[in-house]
C-alpha cells in the first residue's frame, strides 16, 4: 500500500481499519505499514486516544466501545425506538412537494419509511436502501445519483455522484452523521467519503441532522461540516446536553423527539 504522503485523517482511517479487522494494532507493524516514524505513530494513537477513538496500551492501541463504525447491518439494530421517534419529528419539517436530499444511515432509512405521508416529493439519495425503501412508493419522484459503490454501506460515492448534485436544486438535506460536536461539527469515519459527503451537505439550503443521544459529543476523524451548518438538530437527548446547547447558540434550532 503506497502510504508515503497520507495526511493525518487518512492514518487515522487506516487506524481504525485495521482495528475493525483485527481489534488491536501495535506500534511496529503501524510504522511499517505507513511507512512513518514509531514516534509519529505513537502521536497518531494519542490524539486518537483523546478523541475516543481507541484505547492506547504498552505497545499499541485497542478498540474501545463505539470508537469504530459498526457495519450497516449491525447499526440498523441499535436504538431502534429512538430512531423511530426521530423519524417521527423529522418528518413534521418535510413539506409538500419540495425536493429533498436523504443520504444513507440507518436513522434516515426510518424517516423515507415514513415519508409516503407526504405528496408532491422528490427525493434525491446516494444510498441505495433508501431508494429500495422509496421504491414501494409510486407517489415519490426518487433521483439515485451514480457514483461508485461502496458495499458494506450500500452508498454511492465520488465524482459521479458530486457531479449529479451539482445539476440538482434542492430544497432540505436529511443527514445522519457518525458524530455531532459541539466544537467539531459533523465529524466522519471513513476518508474517502469525505469529499462526497461535504458535497451533500452543500447541496441544500437547510441541513436537518437526525442523531441519536449516542451520536451526540463523538468526533470523527473526518471533518464534515462546522456546528453553524446545522440548520435542524432532530434528536431524543435533552435539552440540557452540551450538544444541542451549542446548536442553539449558533443560531440553529433542535427538535426534541
Amino acid at each position: 500500500m503506497a502510504t508515503d504522503f497520507l495526511l493525518a485523517p487518512q492514518r487515522h482511517h487506516a487506524v481504525l481499519d485495521r482495528l475493525r479487522n483485527r481489534g488491536a494494532v501495535n506500534v511496529v507493524e503501524l510504522s511499517r505499514l505507513l511507512r512513518i516514524s514509531p514516534s509519529t505513530v505513537r502521536r497518531d494513537l494519542r490524539d486518537m486516544e483523546l478523541q475516543g477513538l481507541l484505547r492506547r496500551v504498552h505497545g499499541g492501541a485497542t478498540v474501545v466501545a463505539d470508537a469504530v463504525e459498526p457495519d450497516q447491518p449491525a447499526r440498523a439494530a441499535e436504538q431502534p425506538e429512538a430512531k423511530r421517534r426521530i423519524a417521527g419529528a423529522a418528518l413534521s419539517l418535510v413539506r409538500d412537494h419540495s425536493t429533498i436530499l436523504i443520504s444513507g444511515g440507518t436513522t434516515t432509512e426510518a424517516l423515507a419509511g415514513r415519508l409516503a405521508e407526504r405528496r408532491g416529493l422528490t427525493v434525491v439519495t446516494n444510498a441505495l436502501p433508501i431508494a429500495q425503501i422509496l421504491s414501494a412508493t409510486a407517489s415519490i419522484d426518487v433521483i439515485v445519483i451514480g457514483g461508485v459503490l461502496r458495499h458494506r454501506e450500500q452508498s454511492l460515492l465520488g465524482h459521479l455522484a458530486e457531479l449529479a448534485l451539482s445539476e440538482l436544486q434542492i430544497d432540505q438535506v436529511f443527514s445522519s452523521a457518525y458524530g455531532l460536536h459541539a466544537e467539531a461539527g459533523l465529524t466522519g469515519a471513513h476518508v474517502d467519503e469525505a469529499q462526497t459527503d461535504r458535497a451533500l451537505l452543500d447541496a441544500g439550503r437547510d441541513i436537518v441532522v437526525l442523531a441519536d443521544e449516542s451520536k451526540l459529543g463523538r468526533r470523527g476523524p473526518v471533518r464534515l461540516a462546522p456546528v453553524e451548518r446545522v440548520g435542524t438538530l432532530v434528536t431524543d437527548a435533552a435539552p440540557a446536553h452540551p450538544v444541542p446547547a451549542a446548536v442553539v447558540g449558533v443560531g440553529g434550532r433542535v427538535l426534541h423527539a
